[in-house]
């Protein structure tokens, strides 16, 4: 298929212009580093500078990874994810590029390149986990730190964000205004339901590392406030599809697992507390329930019409609960 009828971009550069087609994978990293998929030849980019992502809808974000000198659509600084259209104008650093979809393109699961190289696109009932983590008082944030520091620390956090979920295993990370949501697709025990609790036990690490960005961030940053997060955990059944080719296939989830998972996080707010795991989570990991000290609670979420049981607690008694587990590890393996 020509490039004409693919998504691609066209970077404009002192010595001629590139054209670079966005298919064949669901993200492309952009910085100075070799190791990004497009090396900006600019001494003003980061290293790590930005990313596009390509959601299940066809819809593209630019994600700004915490550049010095920021990233910009339409001469307008990136602080959080942003939805692309066809015709922005980008610039990174100092490096500008335009975004061109053309009409009519094939949707995401069709995308051009398909010959080379197979897209799937696979529906099936799975068990999954869904975690949807929020920065606490974003509105206020932005109303008081200046927004080239603004941009830095957001998009430290998204990039870091990113990181972490893919470095846990979690085959989707999404951005919906200051949240990322994350979803693990998993494997259960032969014969059963039961989720093999290891997944389980990755669920809540990457939840506590997604926390321990924040310490990062207020130590780095001189803020008004220390950075917040609440964070929804939730586990089910649910529709998943698997799209995109390479090694990292993006996964999009249906149903109410999902929807819940949103309700649970903003539930954290009612309750006063940092983590709202819905019940069938606790009770997929036999180590949360005999060593995460997370009480129960009952709450109306947004949309529901009946209480749902949850189990809530704090950032630092997560902490604590790996620390057991990890001494459990340590005592079983003589260390």
């Amino acid at each position: 298929m020509e490039l004409s009828s693919q998504p691609h971009l066209k970077i404009h550069y002192a010595d001629g212009d590139l054209t670079f087609p966005l298919v064949n994978a669901t993200s492309w990293t952009f910085g100075r580093g070799e190791e990004n998929t497009v090396v900006l030849k600019d001494k003003w980019a980061s290293r790590n500078h930005a990313v596009i992502q390509i959601m299940e809808s066809g819809n593209f974000y630019l994600i700004d990874l915490g550049s010095l000198n920021g990233s910009f659509v339409n001469d307008r600084r990136v602080s959080i994810p942003i939805v692309l259209q066809s015709g922005d104008r980008i610039t990174l650093g100092m490096t500008d590029m335009e975004l061109v979809c053309p009409p009519n393109r094939p949707s995401p699961d069709v995308t051009a390149g398909a010959k080379q190289r197979s897209t799937i696109m696979l529906h099936q009932r799975r068990m999954i986990s869904v975690l949807v983590i929020d920065i606490r008082n974003f509105t206020k944030l932005t109303r008081q730190l200046e927004e080239q520091v603004l941009s830095q620390v957001i998009g430290t956090w998204f990039g870091k964000a990113g990181q972490i979920i893919k470095q846990y295993g979690s085959g989707v990370d999404k951005y919906i205004g200051d949240a990322v949501m994350a979803v693990w697709v998993h494997n259960t025990i032969r014969g059963t339901d039961k989720v093999v609790p290891q997944e389980m036990l990755r669920v809540f690490q990457a939840l506590h590392a997604l926390y321990k960005v924040s310490d990062q961030l207020n130590q780095q940053f001189d803020l008004p406030f220390p950075l917040r997060f609440g964070a929804g955990v939730n586990t089910g059944n649910a529709i998943v599809g698997q799209m995109g080719a390479g090694d990292r296939p993006e996964y999009t989830a249906l149903g109410d697992t999902v929807n819940a998972a949103f309700r649970l996080e903003s539930a954290t707010k009612e309750l006063g507390l940092d983590i709202a795991l819905g019940e069938t989570t606790f009770e997929q990991s036999p180590q949360a329930m005999a060593l995460l000290p997370f009480q129960q609670h009952s709450v109306m979420l947004k949309g529901y019409d009946a209480a749902t049981t949850t189990y809530a607690g704090t950032f630092a008694q997560l902490e604590s609960f790996l620390e057991k587990v990890q001494g459990q590890v340590d005592s079983s393996t003589g260390e």
